[in-house]
């Protein structure tokens, strides 16, 4: 059982090179996530939902079992995670089921249509839910996941200053707009589409400012709001950049360490592979990485490390000292 329960938990995690079961259950995952999107915004076209809506149905609850086994078999082989194994199996389940993860696993909306009266609109919204799973298989996308959990409180500063500001600039125009355009801007909330729309340099053109003073604050909105709105978005790319470099610099130590007797065993080939796919690398990237190593240690070898004149038989004869 415990042999059958590690296999499971093998196959279901992100698949390796050498896997080829584990890289087939992906796949057939990735491409039913894909399908069940797919399905969800035909759906929502009339004509294909009253001609194809039983097809949809049976695709569905066909989609629904697997992804309920899925889940289940999840639940029950994550006590083979390896960093929990000083914990209770109890408890390591009740910790996974407690995941981001595993709460998009159970997204099973058909399931609540049975208990409680909901709006299909709104079980299709959460259906397409399920396109966050495909994180679990793509390995930028778990960076990106990982730098917004670390610089979420950066992240949620920027964007309550850039909300702070809609309200101010939705504010302002309104004392400056509402007697002349009371139909667009009779109140802030109204006049908050405007500031929204200005700030994020959209510019639909169906509500502008028409008084001196109007169109003055609109500007000077529209010049700040620049900086403001590129705030989040610079700091998401700064963060992932230092991310993206630090996982680079976590394999080029453990090459370093690899590379210390000057040769690469298979098992180092292994553990290089493991770390490789654990820190979401590509073959180029690590096949970079690698090389670039490896040039180290040859530059290590025959040069001195401390002054980099070349050492051996080959190096230059020393200047003859002048008397």
């Amino acid at each position: 059982m415990t042999t059958l329960r590690r296999r499971t938990y093998e196959v279901l995690e992100a698949a390796k090179e050498d896997d080829s079961l584990s890289r087939t259950v992906d796949c057939l995952l990735i491409v039913l996530i894909s399908l069940n999107v797919a399905a969800v915004v035909l759906e929502s076209v009339a004509e294909l939902s009253a001609t194809y809506g039983a097809y949809f149905f049976v695709f569905e609850m066909i989609s629904v079992g697997i992804f309920t086994v899925e889940y289940l078999l999840r639940v029950w082989s994550c006590v083979e995670n390896e960093i929990l194994t000083s914990m209770s199996p109890l408890k390591v389940r009740l910790k996974y089921m407690r995941t981001p993860m595993a709460a998009l696993d159970l997204i099973v909306p058909v399931y609540l249509a049975f208990i409680v009266n909901i709006d299909l609109r709104f079980l299709r919204v959460l259906r397409l839910l399920r396109i966050f799973r495909l994180t679990r298989y793509a390995a930028s996308m778990r960076l990106l996941v990982d730098v917004l959990k670390q610089e979420a409180a950066n992240i949620g500063a920027a964007l309550f200053i850039l909300m702070t500001m809609v309200v101010f600039a939705a504010s302002v125009i309104y004392l400056v707009e509402a007697d002349v355009q009371p139909d667009k801007f009779g109140s802030i909330p109204d006049a908050q589409w405007w500031a929204i729309v200005t700030m994020t340099t959209i510019g639909y053109g169906d509500v502008v400012p028409v008084t001196p003073w109007g169109k003055v604050l609109g500007s000077l909105i529209g010049v700040i709001s620049v900086g403001l709105v590129a705030l989040p978005t610079g700091l998401l790319a700064s963060d992932f950049g230092q991310a993206l470099q630090h996982r680079r610099q976590e394999f080029e130590e453990l090459i370093s360490n690899i590379l210390a007797d000057g040769k690469i065993t298979a098992e180092d080939h292994d553990i290089l592979h493991e770390a490789r796919d654990r820190l979401g690398l590509s073959d180029r990237e690590a096949a970079a990485v690698l090389n670039a190593a490896r040039q180290r240690l040859k530059h290590m070898i025959t040069h001195c490390p401390h002054c980099g004149e070349a050492i051996g038989p080959e190096a230059p004869l020393p200047p003859r000292s002048q008397h």
